[in-house]
């Protein structure tokens, strides 16, 4: 009898459907919270940025520690900082490295200087200055490829206008790529020709920020030109050139493009920078974990002058504020 009963009282069973359903339901209900909306959406992005960037970087990162080349079927050979050693006892990884340092020191200070003249220029107000401030910015938005083939037609002493500029006073055509020093200089040149407006624009930033007031107080003292600039305009702009100096000295250390298609590190190696080096390395010679190993020794440095930038700002700074 208490048997019959425990089963007449039961709760009947929900079929599994049902059950699924209704679970279903309720996950959709704890993931749509409004609580959980900003990671959902942001978890893709996140993905694709650890499948594209982060697991690349992990892979090439465990490879410098073995002895692997990509046109080999042998599974790779764990052989610790070997690949490290041997490339700071490398003779040519050095040279590369000064190439590199030469170029990078040389074209830098050329895109300060020129992008500082161009923004005292267009701080001031005269006909035609937003065509002409376009004209100037149009090398920054081309691409490596344009701006180093139209180099490379500049500098060709048969049909490059340099060439025949230069024949008209000495009759002969003039092959500035065919020295070292010429082929340094010509990348150069196109390198700051490319982005000297980037630092233009910072430092125009800078200039138009400065307060009328304080040039007026200045005429009133009856200042000189140079004494202005020093105190007045300079201060003003002096962040943002530091700020240029480590934008323009990461990038143009890890010039490839430029350099690859200008000169491809001719003549001979004379500008063939530590980008090229490691491009030759892992995809013409094949030395996968060679590369991969130069690869994170280029990227030790950038970070080096990376934390150099950092204590110099943080410096000035506590001077400042002092």
């Amino acid at each position: 009898m208490e048997k019959a009963v425990n089963q007449a009282i039961k709760p009947p069973q929900l079929p599994p459907a049902f059950i699924e359903k209704v679970e279903t339901r309720g996950f959709l209900q704890w993931i749509n919270a409004p609580e959980r909306r900003g990671a959902l959406l942001v978890t893709p992005a996140l993905a694709t940025l650890f499948l594209i960037n982060i697991l690349p970087l992990l892979w090439s990162f465990g490879l410098s520690f073995f002895n692997y080349r990509a046109n080999r079927l042998s599974p790779p050979k764990f052989q610790g900082l070997e690949n490290y050693t041997d490339l700071l006892g490398d003779d040519r990884v050095w040279e590369r490295f000064v190439t590199t340092g030469l170029i990078v020191s040389s074209s830098v200070v050329l895109q300060l200087l020129v992008g500082f003249g161009l923004a005292l220029l267009f701080a001031k107000k005269f006909p035609m200055r937003r065509l002409a401030l376009m004209f100037v910015l149009t090398p920054m938005m081309l691409s490596f490829v344009s701006v180093a083939i139209f180099f490379k037609l500049f500098y060709d002493p048969t049909l490059g206008m340099l060439s025949w500029f230069i024949s008209l006073f000495s009759g002969e055509s003039f092959a500035l790529l065919a020295t070292p020093a010429g082929a340094i200089a010509g990348i150069v040149i196109a390198d700051a020709w490319m982005w000297s407006p980037f630092v233009m624009l910072l430092v125009l930033a800078g200039l138009v920020s400065v307060p009328g007031y304080l040039y007026e107080a200045a005429e009133i003292d009856r200042a000189s030109s140079w004494k202005r600039f020093r105190t007045i305009t300079f201060p003003y702009v002096k962040s943002l050139l530091l700020l240029a100096l480590l934008f323009r000295t990461i990038e143009t250390f890890k010039t490839f493009d430029l350099v690859f298609l200008i000169t491809e590190g001719g003549p001979g190696s004379a500008t063939e920078t530590i980008a090229i080096y490691a491009y030759r390395l892992g995809f013409q010679f094949f030395r996968t974990s060679e590369a991969s190993a130069l690869a994170y020794m280029i990227l030790f440095v950038v970070i080096v002058l990376t934390s150099i930038y950092l204590y110099v700002v943080k410096q000035r700074n506590e001077a400042e504020g002092a």
